[in-house]
């Protein structure tokens, strides 16, 4: 299962210290809990979507409503939540972890369905949304090199950018 986590950030002069927080202390934290398997945090470059994008691969929903979530990751971020804006949560089904996306890569999200990614030559995986906020219903994800992306070929997805490595457990 593929757990998602997206906002934008509304306050510019504390931002990088909300982003150093994430990186160093959130998704370590995040990764070391039981049945989380795999952690990586985007940017968005283009789209219709927040700027900021976790991907989690986890085992089952019961992961997300432990003690031990509660404890080490879940909402432990309170000294910013009032900046956070259009957060969103998703449990998706799908086949395997999340993709990890380097550092020489784009992370691309399609909401409208798999063949814009297929004419891109990727192979896209299909995410089918069944816990937390259900929104979007669907989804597909493919990685695409920065070097053969074409800014045309890109119109309608959502485009990041890997903030992090991928986090394994």
């Amino acid at each position: 299962m593929i757990y998602t986590v997206e906002c934008n950030y509304a306050e510019p002069d504390s931002e990088a210290e909300w982003n150093e927080f994430y990186t160093l202390e959130k998704l370590p934290a995040l990764i070391s809990v039981s049945g989380f398997s795999s952690s990586q945090r985007f940017k968005a470059l283009s789209g219709n979507c927040p700027a900021y994008l976790a991907l989690h691969s986890v085992e089952t929903l019961a992961v997300l409503q432990s003690d031990e979530y509660r404890e080490k990751g879940g909402g432990n971020f309170s000294r910013w939540h009032s900046h956070i804006t259009d957060w969103k949560r998703n449990l998706y089904a799908a086949e395997g972890r999340a993709v990890a996306v380097g550092a020489d890569e784009f992370l691309l999200i399609s909401e409208q369905g798999p063949h814009v990614l297929i004419e891109l030559g990727l192979t896209p995986v299909a995410l089918h949304a069944f816990a937390l906020d259900k929104s979007p219903a669907h989804r597909w994800l493919a990685k695409l090199d920065c070097t053969q992306a074409k800014a045309n070929d890109l119109q309608g997805l959502n485009v990041y950018r890997a903030m992090t490595e991928q986090l394994q457990s």
